[in-house]
C-alpha cells in the first residue's frame, strides 16, 4: 500500500513591520501655510525691534520660536494677533497673512484677528473674581453668546481639550485661583480654545511650572496640533526639540534660520544657529 507523500508546508507569513512611533516632526502638514509674514518690521518708538522678518508657518504643526532674551521672539508672537497694538508707541511695517487674508487690512478688526488667533501667556492669568466655568466662557460671552446650553457645551469641550475636565468637573463654580499653577495654565488654554481659534500662540507657557506640570502642557500641545496651528516661544532647547515640528531662530530682531526642527538641531546651516542650540551663547 503506497502512502501519499507529505504536502509541502508553506513558509510562514512574515510579520508586518511595526511602524515606528510617530515623532513630532513626522506629522503631515498642509500645503498652504497658516501664517505668512513678509518683510515684517515692528518699532516701539525709535526702537527697531523686528527687522524685515519673512517666514511661513505651516498649518496643524508646532513651530518653536527660539533665541536669546531681547531678540524679538515675544514681539513677533504678539504681532501675529495684533496684540502689540495695545502699546501706544508701537507701529508695524510689512504684511502678515492668516490663511491668505491680510490681518492688518483696513477692513479687518483687531478683535476679529484675536478671536481667530488665540494667545496663552507665560504667567497663567485666570480672572481671579470668576469661577472656573466663568473663566472658560468669558470670551464667548464677550462675543455675544448667551444660550446656556451652548455655553455649557463649549465650556466642557474646551476643558476636555485642555485635559482639565476630569480634574474640575465637580467644582466648576470654585474660584479659578483655587487651582494649582499647572491647572491654571491649562485653564487659560481652555479659555483660548473655547472661542474656537484657528491658531494658538503660546509665550513660554511652561516656564513657571514644575516638571510634572510642564510634561502635561507638552503632552497637551502634541494633541492640540491635530486641530490647531501652534506657535510657541521657548527658551528651553530640549522642549523645542521634543514638541516642535519646525523651529525659527531669532537674534537681534532678525530671523537667522527657519526649518524642520530635526535639521535646525542637528545640521543648522548658519553658525549662529549652531552656537545657540549647542549652548555656546544665549
Amino acid at each position: 500500500m503506497m502512502t501519499e507523500p507529505p504536502r509541502p508546508v508553506p513558509p510562514p507569513t512574515p510579520p508586518k513591520p511595526v511602524p515606528p512611533r510617530e515623532s513630532a516632526s513626522a506629522q503631515p502638514h498642509h500645503a498652504e501655510p497658516a501664517i505668512s509674514a513678509r518683510d515684517l518690521s515692528v518699532f516701539f518708538g525709535r526702537n527697531h525691534v523686528l527687522k524685515r522678518v519673512s517666514i511661513d508657518i505651516p498649518a496643524q504643526a508646532v513651530t518653536a520660536i527660539i533665541g536669546p532674551s531681547g531678540c524679538g521672539k515675544s514681539t513677533f508672537l504678539r504681532a501675529l494677533n495684533r496684540m502689540h497694538e495695545l502699546v501706544p508707541t508701537a507701529r508695524m511695517e510689512g504684511r502678515i497673512s492668516l490663511f491668505g487674508q491680510n490681518i492688518y487690512g483696513s477692513d479687518v478688526e483687531a478683535v476679529t484677528v484675536r478671536r481667530r488667533v488665540g494667545m496663552v501667556f507665560q504667567k497663567s492669568n485666570p480672572f481671579p473674581t470668576m469661577s472656573i466655568a466663568e473663566n472658560v466662557t468669558v470670551g464667548l460671552r464677550l462675543n455675544g453668546v448667551r444660550q446656556r446650553a451652548v455655553l455649557a457645551e463649549r465650556m466642557e469641550q474646551a476643558l476636555v481639550m485642555a485635559a482639565l475636565w476630569e480634574e474640575v468637573k465637580d467644582r466648576l463654580e470654585a474660584p479659578a485661583v483655587s487651582l494649582s499653577g499647572g491647572q491654571q495654565q491649562r485653564l487659560c488654554i481652555a479659555r483660548a480654545l473655547a472661542v474656537q481659534p484657528e491658531v494658538l500662540l503660546m509665550d513660554e507657557p511652561a516656564s513657571a511650572l514644575d516638571p510634572l506640570a510642564t510634561a502635561k502642557i507638552e503632552d497637551l500641545i502634541l494633541v492640540l496640533k491635530r486641530d490647531y496651528t501652534i506657535v510657541i516661544v521657548t527658551h528651553n532647547m530640549q522642549q523645542a526639540a521634543r514638541i516642535s515640528d519646525f523651529t525659527a531662530f531669532f537674534y537681534l530682531g532678525e530671523l537667522i534660520e527657519h526649518g524642520p526642527t530635526s535639521r535646525i538641531f542637528t545640521n543648522p546651516s548658519r553658525k549662529q544657529t549652531e552656537d545657540y542650540v549647542t549652548g555656546r551663547f544665549g
